[in-house]
């Protein structure tokens, strides 16, 4: 997308807009409501706090099929601050998983080290199934290989803010994705 001149100061361009994004959360809706039509129990979402929370609101308010809420929140800072290090738990779901088909829902899915951890968890709670729903991916900066089964949109390995992506708990409710100055 073009530079707008109404963006913060922060922000370089806008790569995903609103109208884009509505578009491919409700393919996504679709094909969910496709793929769990026949369960017999309601599909757990899980989401994954803090990113997840507005692409999980839309994408479940979209769905026909009988579903549930619920959300987890994980840590995955290393010793000295940095994104990478050894995944935690702080926040554990309230449903329990056993025989329930589970669709993890992520905002973005970077290295996949947070997503693997969550896939190995949950599938050893005696799930029917556990999928993934991802609205962003970085192919450049995966050093895990993931199965996405629902996946929003491709992007560039660029730090980007809005639909419930932050930098510094700023620009989390943008309605767009955006790209982000690189601080130096």
């Amino acid at each position: 997308m073009a530079d707008n001149p109404h963006l913060a100061k922060d922000l370089r361009r806008i790569l995903i807009d609103e109208e884009t994004i509505a578009k491919r959360v409700q393919e996504l809706a679709d094909e969910i409501n496709e793929k769990y039509k026949d369960s017999e129990e309601p599909l757990i979402l899980v989401g994954v706090l803090k990113g997840s929370f507005i692409f999980l609101a839309d994408l479940s308010r979209r769905l026909t099929i009988p579903h549930i809420v619920d959300f987890i929140a994980i840590s995955s800072y290393g010793k000295k601050g940095d994104k990478r290090g050894e995944v935690r738990l702080l926040m554990d779901t309230r449903e329990n998983l056993a025989g329930h088909d589970v669709l993890i829902v992520e905002d973005i899915l970077d290295s996949g080290s947070t997503l693997s951890y969550l896939i190995r968890t949950f599938g050893a709670r005696s799930t029917k199934s556990v999928s993934t729903a991802v609205f962003l991916d970085k192919p450049a900066r995966h050093e895990v290989d993931i199965d996405i089964q629902f996946k929003g949109f491709e992007i560039p390995d660029v730090w980007v803010v809005g639909y419930g992506l932050d930098y510094k708990e700023r620009h989390r409710t943008l309605p767009y994705i955006a790209e982000m100055i690189p601080e130096n």
